[in-house]
């Protein structure tokens, strides 16, 4: 992971864990590395390390069992608004880009079918070729 200088390193450890969780790849209920390891991983301090855990631990995302270590919240409810909260900060991101670079609403729409359905033409075919119809 490579870090942005102008925002706190804890802030972008506390996304990135966001990120897999509401991806699937924490899993409601999973033990995460200690914060040595993660430090380790991330090549960060574990004050910081500790700092987004708490943080995230605070947000209720995760919790501390003794003996156990911290773990992803089980309440797949609120990963599922984790998810969705992320997905609408990140269109809105692009919206706003795309409003920078002078497209209308109508443009902007556009775009997004026709890359659909390119991804979707490209999943389609790259299942073909998995599944040896070709």
């Amino acid at each position: 992971m490579i870090f942005q200088a102008e925002r706190p390193i804890y802030l972008q450890l506390m996304d990135e864990i966001k990120g897999q969780i509401a991806a699937g790849r924490l899993a409601p209920g999973a033990k995460i590395d200690s914060i040595r390891e993660l430090a380790a991983f991330y090549a960060v301090n574990p004050n910081t390390v500790q700092r987004a855990l708490s943080e995230l631990e605070r947000d209720g995302l995760l919790s501390t069992r003794r003996a156990s270590g911290k773990m992803i919240t089980e309440d797949t409810q609120m990963i599922k608004e984790l998810r969705s909260r992320l997905a609408s900060e990140r269109i809105e991101t692009l919206l706003a880009a795309m409003e920078a670079l002078g497209f209308s609403a109508e443009e902007i729409r556009d775009l997004f079918d026709g890359a659909l359905k390119a991804r979707t033409c490209q999943t389609n075919a790259a299942g073909l070729v998995q599944g040896g119809n070709l």
